[in-house]
């Protein structure tokens, strides 16, 4: 490949480039005047590939409904799995149920317990993150892939640099995360100092939903955060 050739191609990327944030402004604008109408929600996060009949599914779902109860929206991936039982549950609550989709061509589309007026859809995973954090007043993170673990410590991320408001974090199962805990603890601060002791502080680990959803009332009857949009901006 000759150098002629590729700054050709460097050139037609540039322009490509151009275009594609307004693609992005658009998706953000779009988001922001959608979502600020809703309320005060808890985003829950969690494996797409989780089935009906498994467990966490079924936890999902019945969380969800607690939440719900308290007068929460849920807002969620939109997709199926555990996105789809949390959506159940805020829909079978009669509470508000939002599902903020990804377009990927090996997985379906929506999932149908989202409310028809609020279904985003996302070309860009790092606009739809921001949809998930900035109208999030806690955030529940049950058993999934890569694309949770990725949520999970975009926002541990910034609480830990107070880019966002301080808000509650739920690990629901520990006999998923118990694991990762360890390491964390043992391996991220133990042997190499890598974070704070008080970080692991941001999150609560438990398999009790009762225990999950005091977590969350108690953070707000505790402190004097109002429910509101998070980021500083």
């Amino acid at each position: 490949m000759s150098a002629k050739h590729t700054q050709k191609q460097w050139t037609r990327i540039k322009g490509e480039n151009s275009w594609t944030m307004f693609k992005v402004i658009a998706e953000l604008v779009e988001g922001f005047e959608r979502l600020n109408e809703i309320g005060p929600c808890i985003s829950i996060f969690g494996s797409a590939r989780t089935k009906p009949n498994q467990k966490y599914y079924q936890i999902a779902v019945e969380l969800a409904k607690r939440l719900s109860d308290l007068g929460f929206g849920i807002i969620t991936g939109g997709g199926p799995g555990i996105m789809e039982a949390a959506n159940k549950g805020a829909s079978e609550a009669g509470g508000v149920s939002v599902g903020v989709n990804i377009d990927l061509p090996m997985e379906q589309g929506h999932n149908p317990f989202i409310d028809t007026d609020k279904i985003l859809n996302h070309r860009y995973f790092f606009v739809r993150k921001v949809m998930f954090v900035k109208y999030a007043q806690a955030f529940v993170v049950m058993p999934g892939g890569f694309g949770t673990l990725d949520e999970l410590f975009e926002t541990l991320t910034l609480i830990q640099t107070n880019k966002i408001i301080k808000v509650p974090i739920v690990l629901f199962g520990t006999d998923f995360w118990g694991g990762l805990y360890q390491w964390i603890e043992h391996v991220m601060l133990g042997e190499h100092n890598n974070i704070s002791p008080k970080d692991l502080n941001l999150f609560l680990m438990t398999d009790d939903i009762d225990e999950a959803v005091k977590h969350v009332t108690k953070f707000y009857d505790e402190t004097k955060h109002g429910l509101e949009p998070n980021y500083r901006l």
